[in-house]
């Protein structure tokens, strides 16, 4: 039965990762067709239901990690997570102003390009039990510039977008009202920017752990 199981799990978890995976390489190739034939601005119209369903399938992580399919900390996996959630749905869809900036472009090309490696790494691992060194050297080095460019992107368009959410009062709650509780989504908002704060230099110390460890494990097998 614990065969049966784990067979299963390899399965589920092969074919989740290719399949996030193929829709993380059609936000890059999209992408990069918009920006040779249109330029950054016609990039967030080439990529948005992809990338809101790519970025959306991530939630499934998170209840990877709750009910221990996956060893990944849900502490790390829930902040990434929810941040590219946020960006995604509560800066980008919400905001319609900020999708003709140049840091979609970027913010795109990073996340994609993170991703595909990622996906297809973990895509090997479960499918055949092994992923090249070539590979796992791509999947704990690339963030030493993408982590910096995409982070970048997410905080600059955050800030972009303030004035649109301030101006616009969207999902802000007022009182009186009959919960009798108030929410202002620009507050939020800069709470969020807030927490990129400590958070930037956690999460980068926190990938760099994680690549002197696997590359150390990688030498020694």
């Amino acid at each position: 039965m614990a065969g049966f199981l784990s067979t299963l799990r390899r399965i589920y978890l092969s074919l989740y990762n290719w399949t996030v995976f193929v829709g993380w390489f059609q936000v890059l190739y999209f992408a990069v067709m918009a920006l040779r034939e249109g330029g950054p601005t016609t990039v967030y119209g080439s990529v948005e239901r992809p990338l809101q369903l790519a970025q959306t399938a991530a939630v499934m992580e998170i209840l990877h990690g709750l009910v221990g399919l996956v060893r990944s900390p849900v502490s790390a996996t829930l902040p990434q997570i929810g941040s590219r959630l946020f960006l995604t749905w509560g800066i980008l869809w919400s905001f319609p102003e900020t999708r003709a900036h140049i840091l979609v472009s970027s913010l795109v090309i990073s996340w994609s390009i993170t991703e595909i490696i990622r996906y297809s790494f973990f895509g090997m691992k479960e499918a055949f039990g092994f992923a090249p060194s070539w590979l796992l050297w791509l999947r704990y080095s690339t963030f030493l510039i993408l982590y910096p460019t995409g982070i970048t992107s997410e905080v600059g368009l955050i800030y972009v977008a303030l004035p649109y959410i301030k101006a616009s009062e969207k999902y802000c709650i007022r009182m009186p009202n009959k919960w009798n509780s108030s929410f202002d989504y620009f507050s939020a908002s800069i709470l969020a920017l807030a927490i990129y704060i400590p958070g930037i230099p956690h999460m980068y110390q926190y990938m760099r752990g994680q690549r002197r460890k696997a590359l150390s494990k990688s030498k020694t097998a």
